[in-house]
Formats: C-alpha cells, structure tokens, sequence
C-alpha cells in the first residue's frame, strides 16, 4: 500500500499534468475565437499531454514531485515556474522546427500561461484549506500589539497550533499604512492607544507586545493600560535574545520588571564584534557573575575558537556551562578554577590559554559589604585586575576589556575608589603592538545577584515593608544582556587606554519601582524609608566631573580617558590593613 507522502506526490504530478492538457485546450479555444474544430481540439489535447509528460520528467528531475519543497511555499513556487519555462520553451522551439501546422505556434505559450496559474493557485486552495482546518480557537482571546514580521509570525504560530494558549483576535499597530491590514486574516483594529477599545470589543484577555525594539516607557505604558483592561501582558525578547531572526511562541513571556525598566532599543554593528570574536581565543574572568555569565552566552554566539571560564566559584561554573552547553560534567578545559588573586595561578592560565581577548568580570561589588572590608576590595578588586592585566600582558593578550561601574565616576565609596583605580591600571599598561586594553563603565543591571528588584521581590512576597533609603534616590538601570551587548559593541569600538561609558538612558527613581512592584501585586503593603547608607549617593553618575562626554562612534559610548597607573606603583603591602588599604585606594583616584 502505498504511504501517504508517495499519493501526495502523485496526486501533484497528475494534478500538473492535467492542468497543461486543460491549459492547451483553453489556448487552442482562444486562438480560434471560442470555435475550433474537433480535429484542432484533439490535437491541442495531444500537445497538453505532451508537456504535461514534459512537465512531470522536469518537475521530477528538479525533485518537485520528490519532497523537496515544502507544499504551497514561495520555494515550491519557484520550482513551478522553472518547470514551466523549461516546458513551454522547449514545446515552442520543437513546433517551429519540426511543427505541420496543425497547432498554432502560439499554443505552448498561451497554454504555459495558464498551466503555471492553475497549479499555482491549486497550491494556494489546498494549503488555505490545510492551514484553515488546522486552525484552533480554543487558546485566550489575543490582542497583538506590533503588525510587523514578528507579529505577522506571531499570528501564524498561534493559528496553527492546536496547543496554543492564544488565539488572535486583533492587532494593533501604530503604523497608518497598517490600518486596514489583515494578517492571516486578523484584522489590524488600532493604534497601541486603543488598547482598553480594542479589549472590550474583542473581549480579549491577553495582550502580546510584538516589538523586540522598544522602550522601557513604552513597555510601562502599555503594561498599565493592560492592567486597567483586564488584560494579562506578554513580551517577546529583545533583538539581540532572538536567535536566527524568527520569533516562535515559546519566545513569549511574562512582562518582567527588567523590561519595563530597563529595555531599550539598541543597535549594534555586529561586523565589529564579530571581526573581534570570530575565530578568536577568548578568556572572561568571573564567568559565573551576573556579567560574566551573559557575556559568555553572547561570545559563544560569535563562533569564537575557545572560550575560557574562569572562576573560584565552582558551583557558578556549574552553572554557566550548563546555560551554554545543556551540561555541565566540568571535565572539559574551558572551565577554569582560579582566583585573581593568585598571580602564579593566572600566569600558568594564561601560558595554557594564550586568549586574543582577555573580558575581566571578576570582582567584588556590594557597596556595605566593601565599606566594612575595604582590604578585601583592595586584594580582589585592585591587585586582582593587577595580577590579570600583567599575567595577559606577559602572555601577549592583544585586547583586554575590564568591566567597570558607574560608581568609579566622581567616586565616594570603597567600591568606587576600587574600580577606578582598576581604570588607572588598565590605561596604565601597554598594550602589545596593534592591540588595546580598555574599561567600560555602566549603571546597575538589573536581575543581577543582590540587585533591588531581588530585594524587593522577597520583601513583597514576605508581605513587606519594602524598604527604601530616600524617596528621591535615583539610579542607572539596563537589563543585562542589552548591557552586556553594548560592551562588546564598545570593546570593538574602543582604543588603547580609553574608558567607554554606555549610555544607560534616562535614571529611575527606585522609589517608583518599589510603588509600582507593589501595585502589581495587588497587595496593601508600606514603604519604609531606611536613609542613605554610609558611601551611597543620592544620585549616581556615569561621567566624572574631569571627563567630557564625547560619543564619535556610538550614539550610546562615550570615550574618556582617565589617568594611568602603572602596576609597579601599586603598594601591594597595604593589603594587611584596612584602613591603609582605603587610604591608598583613595589617594590612587586623586592622584
């Protein structure tokens, strides 16, 4: 018996081979005003049966009846017109060598012509019938904000599968050429203003924003409209989360904190970066960080020859080979357990590595936890990068990137003297011939480890109080991998000794982002105010008072340059004491 797809293509081979007998018919019809004889008839349903033979061998030999082409798509469609020409030009050219006269010499063209339109849109009837019985009503009634390809595959998804959560009853699009569009036969019913109309007259429960590149305001917008509807919002990646330009359903998600704070449209020239990465070694120091983690998810994107993770945290090892490979067995030598404190460590890593680009993502960071330890900020945050900058120097690494923070701007903290001094360092090495070694500086990242959206998670799900220092404290915020992926943009952009600050947009007050997690919640719970700590600011900076904001590169990198400070002139004896330890690192940020 034969198997389902042998009939399919059978029945397509018998189905185009009619159409050319049909197809010639009708062409011999026409050429005779509507009253051809039987005997030209005949012969005009012998010439079809000809090329529709004709059209089978072609189609067979450009496997168009052997599965090759997806039923109905614009490939299939190509292979149809290919056959055609082959068919009809071949039939034309034999009848005005060999032809008697009995068919008109026009016949094969004319036949050509229909035949290709009546395979093509018997393709079309059968898919639009296909897709039609496939489609399912049975998920949440939709609204997609965003009528472009990404809703337009949105849509399609959701149509087609029977599983869906969602069916698609309207789009809404800000685009006025858009107004009357329909995608898959949903309607565009608006604008992105009409989101409460559009929900009562739909009835629709779901709202899915379709816009990878779109801001965080807009997200908040648009999330505080849904709410007032009764709608439920949903999201898909930012541009650079969605991998091979194709969004599925799986893509959609809840509409986080970080999007509606953080998100921004942001453009990169990936030639850079790859030219940077591709091919290339590549060493991240503190891979199991918030930071370190995301970058090396990205790195891997580029294809590079070897990517080495290194960490003293084995269970954060752990974790980030298992987010990049889907295992994680740690047997393989790109995983690397060091600390940065250990020079003779690094030194025999970096002898085994040889990185073309070193990314150091290794430090300390928690503000009330450095201003009680500042020695521990000095041997990890100062010698550390020390240690890494000199052992990547001594092995030839010809780019370096140090990851820095908008604390080391106009610095008022240990974690600021810190990482500016980490700056310092980094201009201060020469960079081996034609290489660069640089620092980029940003603001909080949000859904890092211990980052406020962590806290104020826990203290809402406990019921509160919410604590806050100051109701006008203001910060930076950025989601992690849109920063992580304008600090590869900034390392390929960067030059030797330069400092990049990203542009981390407009500051939020954290007291608004306490006020509206609470209200999302939909529970009574109080805001205290705790006061400032020791060291804070009550608004953060990312360009120091001496530093000009100039961006010749990048609408969003800034370059400066900060003085340098050689390695040799780090007083690595002042580790033994705290309070000489703060004093030296304050002291290298003046100087």
């Amino acid at each position: 018996m034969l198997s389902s797809p042998i009939v399919r293509r059978f029945s397509q081979a018998g189905f185009d081979f009619m159409c050319w007998v049909i197809g010639a018919a009708i062409a011999v019809t026409l050429r005779f005003d509507l009253t051809p004889s039987v005997t030209q008839l005949k012969d005009a349903l012998l010439l079809g049966a000809v090329m529709g033979l004709f059209q089978v061998v072609a189609g067979w030999s450009l496997q168009l009846y052997r599965g090759r082409y997806r039923f109905g798509s614009f490939d299939e469609v190509i292979g149809v017109v290919t056959t055609t020409f082959l068919v009809g030009g071949a039939t034309t050219v034999a009848l005005l060598l060999v032809g008697d006269g009995s068919v008109p010499r026009s016949t094969p063209i004319i036949a050509a012509g229909i035949a290709m339109v009546s395979m093509l849109a018997g393709r079309f009837v059968v898919r639009a019938y296909r897709e039609k019985k496939r489609t399912t009503h049975v998920g949440k009634p939709t609204v997609v904000l965003g009528a472009g390809d990404a809703g337009e595959q949105l849509v399609k998804a959701m149509l087609l599968d029977s599983r869906a959560d969602y069916d698609p009853v309207a789009l809404l699009d800000d685009d006025p050429t858009k107004r009357r569009l329909r995608l898959n036969g949903v309607p565009v019913r608006g604008t992105s203003t009409d989101v409460g109309k559009v929900a009562e007259r739909t009835g629709a429960t779901v709202l899915v924003v379709a816009i990878a590149q779109v801001e965080s305001g807009k997200l908040l917008e648009w999330e505080r409209e849904a709410r007032a509807a009764g709608m439920q919002m949903r999201v898909i990646p930012s541009t650079q989360d969605i991998v091979g330009g194709a969004v599925k359903l799986g893509d959609i998600s809840q509409v986080t904190e970080e999007d509606l704070l953080g998100r921004r449209p942001i453009e990169t020239e990936e030639a850079g970066i790859d030219a940077m990465l591709g091919g290339r070694r590549v060493l991240i120091t503190g891979a199991g960080g918030s930071i370190g983690s995301e970058l090396a998810r990205q790195v891997h994107r580029y294809r590079p020859a070897y990517v080495g993770l290194l960490d003293r945290d084995e269970s954060a090892l752990h974790a980030v080979q298992m987010s990049i490979h889907g295992r994680a067995l740690l047997d393989s030598d790109d995983v690397i357990l060091a600390d940065i404190r250990d020079l003779d460590r690094l030194r025999a890593v970096m002898d085994h590595v040889r990185p073309d680009v070193v990314f150091h993502a290794a430090a300390l960071k928690h503000m009330p936890l450095l201003e009680r330890a500042p020695d521990e900020a000095f041997k990890t945050n100062v010698l550390g990068t020390r240690n890494v900058l000199m052992s990547a120097r001594e092995f030839g690494a010809p780019v370096f990137v140090n990851i820095s923070t908008d604390k080391a701007a106009n610095p008022e903290n240990v974690l600021g003297y810190s990482k500016k001094t980490t700056e310092r360092l980094t201009a201060g090495v020469p960079a081996p011939a034609g290489g660069r070694y640089l620092s980029v500086r940003f603001g909080n990242v949000l859904g890092s480890r211990g980052s406020v959206l962590t806290a104020f998670r826990a203290q809402i799900a406990a019921g509160g109080p919410v604590t806050v220092t100051d109701p006008e404290v203001t910060r930076f915020f950025m989601t992690i991998p849109e920063a992580v992926h304008l600090v590869l943009q900034a390392a390929s952009l960067g030059e030797d000794s330069e400092t990049l600050i990203l542009d981390m947009g407009e500051p939020v007050k954290i007291d608004n982002v306490a006020k509206h997690m609470i209200e999302k919640s939909g529970r009574d719970i109080k805001i205290v105010y705790t006061g400032l700590r020791p060291g804070e600011k009550m608004h953060e900076e990312l360009i120091g008072d001496d530093e000009q904001d100039e961006r010749p590169k990048h609408p969003l990198i800034t370059h400066v340059r900060v003085k340098p400070l050689g390695c040799d002139e780090v007083d690595v004896e002042v580790r033994v004491c705290p309070e000489t330890a703060l004093q030296w690192m304050r002291a290298a940020t003046d100087r």
